[in-house]
């Protein structure tokens, strides 16, 4: 059973396994109660994490909340270092990811809107290189794992820039290659298995290097890196089983 659930996991695109997270969640937890790990998302504990990714990588996915590192990390962020749960703000929250919906939507102090290309559950729907919105429209804005997807990131981070407040904060998490200094990208690379082997997906358009915080800043974002070994213990790290390289950008509009 445990690698047949394997199979599921590593095999079935994360869209249709968060269609049914119900009834996957109540056929995996059985198999995988413990103390080990927790979920600060969803705040449940297990013996560990389901694998995830087509490499097979063990204990990333929570069984409840399908929450991944890097919204762990970020769930940190907000509720333990930063205001985000305790003061008024509206939130554009672009590509909604699952394990933050029923939070946010419940979050009296969030005045809460959601956004993406094609998603049914969205609010709204447009292309983020052209937001048909107003200027200066909202105080927070959420918007991961996106920018390796759209052809121009910077026009994207442009509009982005545009439509948050004055005072404003961005979550812009992207998957970044240590190994580039500068973002690598190529816009002759179409074919998809062509963009897998050049840039670690089927559906990407760059890796982005070391150079992202640059990348932010050019368009009139400040960026705060937020490492978790400076804030965590490795114990910490450990129990939420975070990725010890991941920092967490947070962009500013002054």
């Amino acid at each position: 059973m445990k690698k047949f659930i394997s199979f599921l996991v590593r095999k079935i695109p994360r869209p249709i396994l968060i269609r049914f997270s119900g009834l996957f969640s109540l056929l995996v937890r059985p198999f995988y109660i413990g103390h080990n790990v927790t979920c600060p998302v969803c705040g449940k504990s297990f013996r560990k994490f389901l694998p995830y990714g087509k490499s097979g990588g063990d204990n990333r996915l929570c069984p409840k909340c399908l929450s991944l590192e890097r919204h762990r990390l970020m769930w940190l962020y907000w509720t333990e270092y930063s205001d985000f749960f305790k003061t008024k703000k509206s939130v554009l929250h672009i590509a909604p990811e699952q394990p933050f919906l029923k939070s946010f939507k419940k979050a009296e102090n969030i005045d809460y809107t959601t956004a993406d290309l094609v998603s049914p559950i969205a609010d709204l729907h447009f292309d983020i290189m052209q937001i048909p919105l107003p200027d200066e429209s909202y105080d927070y804005i959420i918007c991961n794992h996106v920018l390796e997807h759209v052809p121009n990131d910077i026009t994207a981070m442009k509009e982005l820039f545009r439509v948050l407040k004055k005072g404003g904060t961005a979550i812009l998490q992207v998957p970044i290659n240590t190994d580039f200094t500068e973002t690598y990208e190529d816009s002759t690379i179409t074919d998809p298995l062509e963009r897998e082997k050049h840039f670690g997906q089927y559906d990407h358009v760059r890796w982005h290097g070391l150079d992202y915080p640059r990348r932010l800043e050019s368009v009139g974002f400040v960026v705060e890196n937020f490492d978790i070994k400076d804030h965590l213990s490795m114990e910490m790290v450990e129990k939420y089983k975070l990725d010890k390289k991941e920092i967490l950008y947070v962009a500013r509009k002054k």
